[in-house]
């Protein structure tokens, strides 16, 4: 397949663009603006294949269909979106913006690529709209999962914002019958995540000595999914999924948000023990919760591990450790971050901010 990717040089995009070249797409097209969470040192290992290309493109802007024409596109994956809680918290225009008026374009622009091909492509082609668990709100601390049938109800402007898009998405298949299909993902983690996320974030903030913020009591709890298992989650979705469906993936882990802090301070105690001899454990800060924080979330990925054949192949464990070991041994990539785009500071703590 010829695969645009939208948003390939974020964290989750990077990753589906390294494992897609690895394994065979005839012609991976990456489409990206560049955000600040955006990093082309997330596909140095592949920016040379011959069957990659990188082009730095705002999906706002229209006319990837230019695109999508000269490249031959047969499927498009689309992962371009803000991402980040915190962040709508503070700015919610942005996420507005990009997750519902872009891929409002993207999909008009698909569309009309679409209408356009031969009927045997037609057949083919593919809108693949890649989602997260958070459109589903959030489930109590004692029982429940999300299943593709879960009612939406968001809760913060960024799920809002998602939950939004795969409503236009879907209404793009019901009227125009453009071919989709849908993922809804739990939290991701992994090399080469941007550290505004919680993982991350206690990393490198553990690493430079700097309090290790924990909302609340940090009973909050997230089921986690190591990103190269939700690479080859989409892979399946996008080449073999049911054209109209939806598939949860989710890593079947949950763990409250103070087990992740204290699961870092103990793996790290072991590989980069403090000068102080003591543990990380002692730089854990309770602060403030952030507004509208969701309980919990659980994925029930069943319909994908039945009917695509797909199962996680990390533990929470065995993924942990090779996140950890892959930030200690690549200061390259984030040491830049930290120094020119985000040093770990608390974000989401404004009350609202309306344009």
């Amino acid at each position: 397949m010829r695969i645009m990717v939208t948003g390939g040089a974020g964290f989750i995009g990077s990753a589906v663009c390294r494992h897609l070249v690895a394994n065979g797409a005839e012609r991976v097209v990456n489409v990206d603006k560049l955000t600040y969470a955006g990093n082309l040192g997330s596909l140095r290992d592949i920016a040379d294949s011959p069957n990659y290309v990188f082009h730095h493109v705002d999906i706002c802007d229209g006319g990837l269909i230019n695109f999508m024409q000269a490249e031959r596109i047969d499927a498009v994956m689309h992962l371009a979106a803000e991402t980040h809680v915190d962040r709508s918290i503070d700015g919610p225009e942005a996420f507005v913006e990009t997750n519902v008026v872009g891929t409002f374009r993207l999909l008009n622009a698909a569309l009309e690529y679409w209408r356009g091909l031969p009927p045997g492509r037609r057949r083919s082609f593919r809108f693949h709209h890649i989602s997260t668990d958070e459109v589903f709100g959030d489930l109590p601390f004692e029982s429940g999962v999300f299943t593709e049938d879960t009612p939406y109800a968001p809760s913060s402007p960024y799920s809002a914002s998602k939950a939004a898009s795969d409503h236009f998405v879907r209404a793009w298949h019901e009227t125009y019958g453009l071919p989709v299909v849908l993922s809804n993902c739990s939290n991701n983690y992994g090399p080469y995540h941007f550290p505004e996320k919680l993982i991350p974030l206690t990393i490198l903030n553990a690493l430079a000595e700097k309090p290790l913020l924990v909302y609340g009591n940090g009973a909050n709890i997230r089921d986690w999914l190591y990103v190269e298992d939700h690479a080859r989650a989409l892979a399946l979705v996008v080449s073999k999924g049911r054209v109209g469906e939806s598939y949860n993936i989710g890593g079947r882990v949950e763990r409250t948000n103070l087990a992740v802090v204290e699961a870092i301070c103990a793996q790290l105690d072991v590989r980069r023990p403090r000068a102080k001899g003591t543990s990380f454990r002692e730089l854990i800060t309770f602060v403030t919760d952030r507004p509208g924080h969701d309980r919990r979330y659980a994925i029930d990925a069943s319909k994908i591990e039945r009917e695509l054949g797909w199962t996680p192949r990390e533990t929470f464990e065995t993924g942990l450790a090779k996140t950890i070991d892959w930030y200690l041994e690549n200061d390259w990539w984030w040491k830049p971050v930290r120094e020119q785009r985000y040093a770990g500071e608390r974000l989401g703590n404004s009350k609202a901010i309306v344009a």
